[in-house]
């Protein structure tokens, strides 16, 4: 009986050790330290060069994001054609204004804004406050220990009515994620990198610096969007205010 004992001991210690411990902490908190390193900040200003590569065609993107918490303001620097033209996301409700235009239109970020990425795609990332996660497992992403959070649309002002998303479990950031339709085909996915850093209160974490995105049945389609210039700031109310910006 004391062998047993002393065996069952045993069992109970390596079970404990080397198995996930998942339940440590919810889905909504790591989609919350997740969604920190993609902008969902009390005040951040950052820059996107957006490429897409589609068939033959290539386009380029250069714009200014300043977010605060979910709500963000991203301003088009180049090229030329596309200069001043502004998305407004407040709350999840996004509009486009251009110069020239009487009144602002609203859009969805799910509409294609270029390549593979969709309006949401450059807003400040939320996804803790936009969808639940229905299941939490565990998978490797390039040997690195991930939650795999399966996760469903709560709203239809969301970019993507299904994800799934591998959140690295010592980073807690995003590194890889798959887009549903409605009907659960896949239509893209994406990796993400981190070699930016932000500092808040004193402690520095990582923030996003590439989301590459790639066609899901053509594979040599694929937007990059790089991230730099990556700046902690006061976002004052006025940039979220929609009258100012037709002015």
């Amino acid at each position: 009986m004391k062998r047993l004992i002393e065996v069952l001991g045993i069992i109970f210690l390596l079970t404990a050790f080397h198995t996930p411990l998942l339940a440590e902490i919810s889905p909504q908190e790591i989609l919350a330290h997740a969604d920190r390193a993609r902008g969902n900040v009390a005040g951040i200003e950052w820059i996107i060069e957006m490429e897409s590569i589609e068939a033959d065609r290539r386009q380029e993107r250069t714009l200014m994001v300043k977010a605060r918490g979910e709500n963000s303001l991203a301003e088009f620097i180049t090229p030329p054609k596309v200069k001043g033209q502004k998305l407004l996301m407040i709350d999840r409700n996004m509009w486009f204004v251009k110069p020239g235009l009487s009144k602002p239109v609203p859009i969805s970020p799910r509409q294609k804004l270029m390549g593979g990425a969709a309006n949401g795609d450059i807003a400040s990332t939320n996804y803790a406050g936009d969808y639940e996660s229905t299941s939490i497992t565990g998978d490797m992403v390039n040997g690195e220990p991930c939650y795999v959070l399966d996760l469903k649309a709560i709203n239809k002002k969301a970019t993507y009515d299904r994800i799934k998303y591998w959140v690295s479990k010592k980073r807690l950031v995003g590194v890889q994620a798959d887009f549903f339709t409605v009907s659960g085909k896949k239509f893209k996915s994406a990796t993400f990198e981190y070699h930016n850093n932000i500092c808040i209160h004193d402690y520095t974490r990582p923030f996003v610096s590439k989301m590459i995105i790639k066609d899901a049945v053509i594979k040599n389609n694929v937007t990059t969007m790089s991230y730099g210039k990556v700046t902690i700031k006061e976002i004052p109310d006025s940039t979220f205010n929609l009258n100012l910006l037709m002015r």
